[in-house]
């Protein structure tokens, strides 16, 4: 059984209110959501209630307030259409009641009384913010001559939503060869995008990433440049450490040869002799050389 619910405009089927509010410009949509739910022998019942809106001129938004049974549409009461629609044969013969009875006044007036006191704060605290992306330009794909290559333009950590990623060749816009994924949400707020150009290089060209974002006072162009591929800078970084690392475990080599000679005499000589069985002298044929001297005891 149904009834009118004075407190939220519409109930149905007396088994769950929830009432939401989808707060949408031209760039996101921003909802608060007020759950409360109600089960009977299996079936579920519910409602949503919403403003849409791109300005914080209330003659710009719209309140939409609708009724669900188990996922199904109902009724829906729009502001812009001023009454109640039925989407199913009892939610049509439902919405000619509520038409002709007190109901619809009461869902015109929440257009003022539920939109009007949320838009200016709503507006203010999330849909005026922005944050500027940041940009990775790279190449998947080893360089092979006049082969096909792939590049990918990698944007991350933007918001709000929308946003618009190019390629420009030499000053021209490309359009064949590009694809993007979605924006898709981090889960932090925050978005991330990639567009991949597909394309065969040519000496001296010039290809860019540019990304348009509304966080952005101009374009954010990010220039490719294919004189040190990707993969060739890391072998250079790789060497460079290997480099470094010899260059330390030399001077420690050093530092250990100097303390172990540190006491042996060096002797003007040219000549191998030796002084008995049991003491050996060594020299090297150099003038002054190192002289080391061992007993041994048999």
């Amino acid at each position: 059984m149904c009834c009118y619910d004075e407190q939220l405009s519409v109930r149905l089927c007396q088994c769950l209110g929830r009432e939401q509010r989808n707060m949408a410009s031209s760039f996101l949509s921003f909802s608060l959501l007020f759950i409360t739910i109600y089960t009977a022998g299996g079936f579920r019942c519910y409602t949503i209630a919403r403003c849409e809106f791109n300005s914080t001129d209330l003659r710009d938004s719209e309140f939409i307030y609708s009724d669900f049974y188990n996922k199904l549409e109902i009724i829906r009461f729009s502001s812009s259409v001023g009454k109640f629609v039925g989407y199913t044969e009892y939610g049509v013969h439902q919405a000619q009641v509520w038409n002709r009875g007190p109901e619809l006044k009461d869902a015109k007036s929440r257009k003022e009384a539920y939109c009007a006191n949320n838009i200016d704060i709503d507006y203010e605290s999330v849909l005026t913010k922005s944050v500027k992306p940041s940009v990775r330009l790279h190449s998947p794909t080893p360089p092979a001559g006049n082969q096909p290559q792939m590049l990918v333009c990698s944007v991350y950590d933007f918001y709000p939503k929308h946003i618009r990623v190019s390629w420009i060749r030499d000053g021209q816009e490309v359009q064949p060869g590009v694809s993007s994924t979605e924006e898709m949400a981090d889960g932090d707020w925050y978005y991330q995008i990639h567009s991949h150009l597909e394309y065969t290089p040519r000496s001296g060209e010039k290809i860019s990433c540019v990304v348009e974002h509304i966080s952005l006072k101009e374009p954010l162009v990010t220039d490719w440049d294919p004189s040190i591929p990707e993969a060739e800078r890391n072998h250079i970084a790789i060497g460079a450490s290997g480099l470094i690392v010899g260059l330390i475990l030399s001077l420690a080599g050093f530092i250990y040869y100097r303390r172990k000679v540190k006491g042996h005499i060096l002797v003007p000589t040219n000549s191998l002799y030796q002084t008995s069985s049991n003491d050996v002298v060594s020299v090297f044929a150099a003038n002054p050389v190192l002289v080391s001297l061992q007993q041994d005891i048999i």
